[in-house]
């Protein structure tokens, strides 16, 4: 799917496996602030020696192989990406990842990736959308509940050695 949001003027399209290169790290810095599995090693240490960011790592290729993922670009770089997949029964699109370049936050670019990949779900019949967000992460929450999404839950992350 290509487009172009004026506003912001990002391009979206589909990532291709040579994307993944410049996706990984993307994702990996920008969710360094947030993500709670940086915690379990601050708490245990790496699990059998593997830390935060090698399992964000290995928990990216899987979704990047199972998942569609799109990218936000400007002059032909990346700066921001979406993931999610789509349940055609239910007409439910669940997003997973929404991420922008770390260099690139604060300029809007997440909020055009939200929007770009809700309009990707729609076109391919989704009615409804779903994402999660950690109660901390005030910038996410902030976007998706200005963007009409309400929250419905919240849920705890439960770890043990």
């Amino acid at each position: 799917m290509t487009g172009r949001d004026t506003v912001e003027s990002v391009d979206f399209r589909l990532a291709t496996p040579d994307d993944y290169s410049v996706l990984e790290p993307m994702v990996v810095d920008g969710f360094e602030p947030i993500t709670w599995v940086k915690m379990i090693d601050e708490k245990y240490g790496p699990l059998n020696g593997v830390d935060w960011r090698e399992r964000w790592k290995k928990r990216f290729r899987g979704i990047f192989d199972s998942q569609t993922v799109l990218v936000g670009e400007i002059d032909g770089n990346i700066v921001a990406c979406a993931t999610g997949t789509l349940d055609a029964e239910t007409k439910l699109g669940y997003i997973d990842i929404l991420a922008v370049a770390p260099g690139e936050q604060g300029k809007g670019y997440g909020r055009t990736m939200l929007r770009g990949m809700l309009d990707h779900f729609r076109a391919h019949g989704a009615e409804h959308a779903h994402l999660e967000c950690l109660v901390w992460n005030e910038a996410g929450n902030c976007l998706y509940r200005s963007e009409g999404f309400e929250e419905v839950a919240r849920s705890i992350r439960w770890f043990v050695k």
